[in-house]
């Protein structure tokens, strides 16, 4: 499994992405990451998360394990992504009382263009929060870290604000 570049994300949205954890535990939370891609040698990279569009858990048999969304849920994200000059860029969601690591149906059920992240929520408390981006043969996911740095440092504070509060 490779390393690929970081995704970067400000200390505030990656507060929302544990809170929306803790909240929903003990069930998995969901939402899209709305932020700006790059190409790198033919690659979409995530460059930046600039906010977040928490979405509800759609999945009425196993909510505790798995989540799903509609295509309108995912039309919503790609609006609001728009709207903010923006695009979907990847997905995160919880696993309750499970490792920060993508599961064989996160894996069956992923696109390779997004990031994943996935935190960590044990006993109903954020834990270890991870990025994954599935290979493009779709057999494996690869790390691609992730970078938490300070929002102040960022030139974006207006669509952070209305992104994160989508």
């Amino acid at each position: 499994m490779e390393i690929t570049a970081p995704v970067t994300i400000t200390t505030e949205l990656a507060g929302k992405i544990r809170a929306h954890g803790a909240e929903t535990y003990p069930h998995e939370c969901c939402g899209a990451l709305l932020g700006r891609e790059e190409l790198i040698d033919g690659r979409k990279i995530v460059r930046e998360i600039l906010g977040l569009y928490p979405l509800v858990n759609r999945r009425d048999d196993s909510p505790r394990n798995r989540f799903s969304v509609t295509s309108e849920d995912v039309r919503a994200a790609e609006k609001a992504a728009g709207e903010q000059e923006m695009e979907v860029v990847g997905w995160y969601h919880s696993h309750p009382d499970h490792p920060a690591r993508p599961s064989e149906f996160d894996r069956e059920h992923a696109w390779p263009w997004y990031s994943y992240i996935i935190v960590s929520v044990a006993n109903g408390k954020p834990e270890e929060m991870t990025s994954w981006r599935l290979n493009d043969d779709r057999e494996e996911f690869s790390s691609e870290g992730i970078e938490v740095r300070d929002g102040s440092r960022r030139n974006a504070g207006k669509n952070e604000r209305e992104a994160a509060s989508a």
